[in-house]
């Protein structure tokens, strides 16, 4: 079936939250953890009309059905099911933050976010799901029950339990940080792993394939430029920027989740992890110019202006570090190397744009590193 366009939800986004934390802040409610020995299994199990996928912190969960409606948490999620061709998920925590102007340079691929519903507004209604899956028969939450219950304070497990019973599963694991004290017990998965699980869920275990395909060529590209010896590997700090003016940064030091990868797979050395800045998501804290020019990174890449395109990042940001008294003062500025750092959440296709992005940003390689009507064929079916 080819990619369709759902519009089957109202409302309006809410307003941007920083830097990730939708809702009022850390909690600490209860987890949820499988304890199946199943739970890392790769494959899906048919029985006559049912199927079964397995996913932490969930564990097995059944269909009767392929789900034909879906939330999800994030874009990371959003992403991977424009990957495998189905429709748009209804709803997302926040829907500004899937940045779905990364389909633009791939002809053939796009995403419609005009209806979609943003969970967060002002709080998470229990309400909204209900709304949201009204005469839906076969619905899907694509999120982390921790997620919900320790991002948010208001939802506890009964309140995951209701949704779960009366309108649908949740399936889906919180991939794009590792920093996270509530995800310790239980497994996380590369962007790859948990995207075949997607295309488990949806019964598009051929796209997956493709995909997977393309992204280990794409991979070995990178390998033919991308240094490995530490004295040539580029020296970096990822910070989230808020506003056009901004005068301090929250630290995002370099780890395993989803939202680096494309740093990762271009081997970049981490500049704050090398001194005693800690990450924001364990210590919610910010630094100013006067720190960072004691660290003086080779590149900066400031997150939370991926709405904007190269050029109006030039004008607005870059502009101002480079008529700022300090901020002209640190090495990236001087050399001309402050760049947009990424979103929090990327899936296949955005994975692929960003990393090419990086690779011209960190090394000058200009040559596209991706088959544009590759990746449009993978999504509408044309494998």
């Amino acid at each position: 079936m080819d990619r369709r366009t759902f519009l089957g939800a109202v409302g309006t986004g809410a307003a941007g939250l920083l830097a990730g934390c939708g809702g009022s802040g850390d909690t600490t409610t209860s987890t949820t953890s499988s304890t199946t020995e199943q739970t890392t299994t790769q494959t899906t199990t048919e029985q006559g009309s049912t199927y079964t996928v397995s996913m932490e912190p969930m564990g097995e969960v059944s269909f009767d059905a392929v789900p034909t409606s879906w939330v999800a948490n994030n874009g990371s999620y959003a992403d991977m099911g424009l990957a495998l061709g189905v429709q748009e998920p209804k709803a997302l925590w926040l829907t500004g933050r899937w940045h779905t102007n990364y389909y633009d340079e791939i002809d053939g691929v796009s995403a419609d976010k005009s209806e979609m519903v943003s969970l967060y507004q002002d709080g998470v209604s229990k309400e909204r799901y209900y709304a949201l899956a009204e005469g839906e028969e076969n619905h899907v939450h694509v999120q982390d029950p921790n997620f919900l219950m320790n991002r948010f304070k208001g939802w506890s497990e009964s309140d995951v339990e209701d949704v779960k019973n009366d309108i649908g599963p949740f399936f889906g694991n919180s991939i794009f940080s590792r920093g996270y004290a509530w995800h310790s017990d239980y497994q996380y998965y590369t962007l790859y792993e948990a995207f075949e699980k997607i295309a488990q869920l949806f019964q598009r275990t051929d796209r997956y394939e493709a995909f997977a395909t393309l992204h280990d060529e794409f991979q070995s590209k990178l390998d033919g430029f991308v240094p490995t010896s530490d004295a040539e590997r580029p020296q970096v700090a990822v910070l989230w920027a808020t506003g056009d003016q901004p005068t301090s940064f929250l630290p995002y030091l370099v780890n395993e989740g989803t939202s680096f990868k494309q740093w990762r797979d271009l081997n970049v050395r981490d500049a704050l992890a090398e001194t005693s800045v800690k990450d924001f998501h364990s210590s919610r804290g910010s630094i100013d110019y006067e720190t960072l020019l004691k660290i003086d990174p080779e590149y900066l890449l400031l997150r939370g202006h991926e709405g904007k395109t190269a050029e109006e990042f030039r004008n607005t940001v870059v502009s101002f570090m480079e008529n700022h008294d300090t901020a002209s003062e640190l090495t990236a500025v001087k050399n001309g190397n402050v760049y947009r750092g990424g979103p929090l959440y990327q899936g296949p296709i955005s994975n692929l744009v960003l990393t090419e992005r990086g690779a011209q940003q960190l090394y000058g390689h200009d040559e596209q590193l991706f088959d544009r009507q590759r990746v449009a064929d993978i999504v509408n079916g044309n494998l």
